[in-house]
């Protein structure tokens, strides 16, 4: 892939922590979007497996040596194309690491502090508040200005960190005469996928809230049977209830209308809703798992993939970290 930028062309920067294989809410909030800029070619992209994120939060050793290849085998499974984007592993790349400890010079403690994915985390996991929690924001800004994206295809959660990403942006350009673009999340209509646990978003840290790229059909069907509803339709909505018409909207939105009716004159099943979600969201990921076992039938392509992607996203963050090392007095 070509990584030099026209003046015409807006590049998109994404990632998704190497926590586990990916879920539904990965592909519809992110991936979907990522996949919509891919190929658009007024757009260049840059899509990483987030690993360094990854030690912001306790894990394990051996799953993320796993889980941090498992995740470039599912975005091209999901038809993310090497060929139109490079695709790389963030650790490939210590330039990220790098830019972030710059960046963190032009950042207050009390900023990071405040920020409510930090407060949320802290008390998810008290045992485990470290530098490295406090900055993700930073090394996040750092992994977006890296490559002067424009555009961030990620959930409405992330708006924060993106709002992170365009005050050092300010501060740099301000200080130091960078050229540091101010970034914007890219939304997509699956921006907020809810949890299958009927509160909240699907996350892979909440178990039993989502499904994954690689479930059979019979275990989303036993997923998607454990939503909570109530025990006939009609009146408000409960939130699992709510999760399975999101889940419609998103999938198969010519059969809303029809439950919608059922429910509010109090004939639906919760039976058929929940088979009409299974079949909508098993009829999306079919297409992926086919691809997904040819891949991992080819591991060596997948070893090429991972090899390119990180020699062409270290050429531009090689760039990008001279530039403001200079700028910076540091050289």
């Amino acid at each position: 892939m070509n990584t030099s930028k026209s003046q015409a062309t807006k590049t998109v920067l994404s990632g998704i922590r190497a926590t586990g294989r990916l879920h539904l809410g990965n592909y519809l909030g992110a991936v979907k979007g990522m996949l919509e800029l891919q190929d658009d070619p007024t757009y260049q992209t840059f899509y990483m497996v987030a690993d360094m994120h990854t030690l912001t939060t306790p894990y394990d050793v051996e799953e993320l040596r796993v889980n941090r290849r498992e995740v470039i085998v599912d975005y091209l499974a999901a038809g993310l194309d090497p060929a139109k984007s490079v695709l790389f592993q963030q650790a490939d790349v210590s330039e990220h690491a790098e830019l972030a400890f710059y960046f963190s010079s032009v950042t207050t403690m009390a900023k990071m502090q405040h920020l409510p994915t930090f407060k949320d985390k802290a008390k998810q996991y008290p045992e485990h508040v470290t530098m490295a929690l406090l900055n993700y924001p930073v090394l996040m800004a750092a992994d977006i200005l890296l490559y002067h994206a424009d555009l961030v295809p990620v959930g409405v959660d992330q708006e924060p960190h993106i709002e992170v990403a365009r005050e050092v942006a300010r501060r740099m350009n301000q200080e130091y005469g960078t050229d540091f673009p101010e970034p914007q999340r890219f939304a997509t209509p699956g921006g907020y996928v809810p949890s299958l646990t009927g509160e909240g978003k699907m996350s892979k840290s909440v178990e039993g809230s989502y499904i994954r790229l690689t479930d059979t059909k019979e275990e989303i069907a036993q997923k998607v049977g454990r939503v909570p509803t109530a025990t006939e339709a009609g009146g408000a909505m409960s939130g699992g209830v709510k999760a399975l018409f999101s889940f419609l909207e998103l999938l198969a939105p010519d059969q809303v209308s029809a439950f919608q009716a059922a429910f509010d004159d109090g004939s639906l099943r919760f039976s058929d809703l929940k088979a009409a979600v299974t079949d909508a969201i098993f009829a999306e990921l079919e297409p992926l798992q086919v691809r997904r076992r040819e891949l991992e039938a080819d591991p060596d392509y997948v070893d090429q993939v991972i090899r390119d992607g990180a020699a062409q996203a270290k050429a531009v963050a090689q760039q990008t970290v001279a530039d403001v090392k200079q700028k910076m007095g540091l050289a």
